[in-house]
C-alpha cells in the first residue's frame, strides 16, 4: 500500500529519489447529495456561510479520488505519486453532481 506521505503535490519527495516514472494515474469520484441534503444545503445557502451539508460529501469524494489514484499506481508497480492535482467539476443538472478528480504521476522512489 502506498503510504500517504508518498503522495505529494510537489514534483519530488524530500528524502527520496525517483528511480522510475511509471505513468499518469487518475482517480475519479462523482458525488451527489440526496434530496434531503440538497434541501438542507439550499436552506444553508440562503442563510449564508459554509454549506456544511456539502462539506462532508466533498471531503469524502476527495479522499476517495486520491485512494483510487493510489490503487491504480500500486497496480502499475509504483510506490509513490508525485505532482498530484485535485480538481472539481460541477456536472450540473437536477442532481447536483460534483466530480472530484485526482491526477498525478505514479513513480517508484527509494531513499536517498
Amino acid at each position: 500500500m502506498i503510504s500517504s506521505d508518498k503522495v505529494v503535490t510537489t514534483p519530488e519527495i524530500q528524502g527520496y529519489k525517483i528511480t522510475k516514472v511509471v505513468g499518469m494515474v487518475t482517480g475519479l469520484s462523482p458525488r451527489t447529495r440526496g434530496v434531503g441534503g440538497v434541501i438542507w444545503g439550499s436552506i444553508q445557502a440562503l442563510l449564508g456561510g459554509e454549506v456544511t451539508a456539502f462539506t462532508q460529501e466533498i471531503e469524502k469524494a476527495r479522499l476517495e479520488a486520491v485512494e483510487r489514484a493510489m490503487e491504480k499506481a500500486e497496480r502499475l508497480g509504483a510506490n509513490a505519486i508525485v505532482g498530484l492535482d485535485l480538481e472539481t467539476s460541477d456536472m450540473g443538472g437536477e442532481f447536483y453532481i460534483t466530480l472530484i478528480s485526482a491526477t498525478g504521476t505514479a513513480v517508484v522512489v527509494e531513499p536517498e
